[in-house]
């Protein structure tokens, strides 16, 4: 069955050092205003050809970092764009985020710490609303699990 991407959520919960996976009421949706959630997931690949095949190199996948690219309009009033949005001057370990997201049929969710980079929270022509966007990047294999309601 068909899934409308609308129906994939993508939620963002702030990182305490040393701390666990977050309470179920402290996670932010970043919904509001966004009009597009893109998968920029990067792979790390090595080719090698063996003996015993035919010559043709084999694709062996060794890294995977998974990473979303968030795009729409900055409203300073929503809560997972302004936790975001007082990201945008920290270093280090400050940008660090807990980052769920659900599948669109709502079966799986995938849990892990990420970054939030290349961070913008207004922006643009004088007669557009102003712009929001954000990368948020896994920091590791995000734990996959059967959402809990």
């Amino acid at each position: 069955m068909r899934q409308k991407n609308a129906l994939r959520g993508h939620f963002i919960a702030p990182y305490v050092a040393g701390g666990a996976e977050p309470e179920s009421n402290a996670w932010l949706e970043i919904a509001k205003w966004i009009s597009d959630i893109s998968d920029d997931t990067d792979e790390t690949t090595t080719e090698e050809a063996y003996y015993d095949g035919d010559g043709t190199a084999e694709t062996t996948v060794t890294a995977v970092k998974g990473a979303y690219t968030v795009e729409g309009v900055y409203d300073p009033e929503d809560k997972a764009q302004a936790y975001i949005a007082s990201l945008k001057y920290k270093l280090g370990n400050e940008r660090l985020v807990w980052h769920k997201v659900v599948s669109s049929d709502g079966k799986k969710q995938w849990i892990g710490l990420a970054t939030v980079s290349e961070i913008v929270a207004g922006s643009g022509a004088a007669s557009d609303y102003e712009a929001f966007s954000c990368k948020i990047s896994y920091n590791s294999i995000p734990k996959e699990s059967v959402p809990v309601n």
